[in-house]
């Protein structure tokens, strides 16, 4: 199967915290090695979140939330 996206997150956006899962690139026998990490979601802490997406190399996320949790996601400029 062909890689379609080396570097990849998924973001699990709640009311308190955002969940984001990187997927990169494994060494060895292990062909992905996947990161878990969690963020609050005050503007300091999205912007962490960004950063921490950025030095990843991430170049496409794929985000799910109930309501309306992921406005301040998208409008802090916490993802690109």
């Amino acid at each position: 199967m062909e890689v379609l996206v080396d570097r990849c997150a998924g973001l699990d956006v709640h009311k308190k915290t955002v969940v984001a899962c990187v997927r990169s690139p494994g060494s060895g026998r292990q062909k992905r090695h996947s990161e878990v990490r969690t963020f609050g979601t005050f503007e300091h802490q999205l912007v962490e979140l960004r950063e921490w997406l950025i030095g990843c190399g991430v170049t496409a996320v794929a985000m799910e939330a109930t309501g309306v949790y992921w406005k301040p996601v998208v409008r802090h400029g916490a993802l690109f």
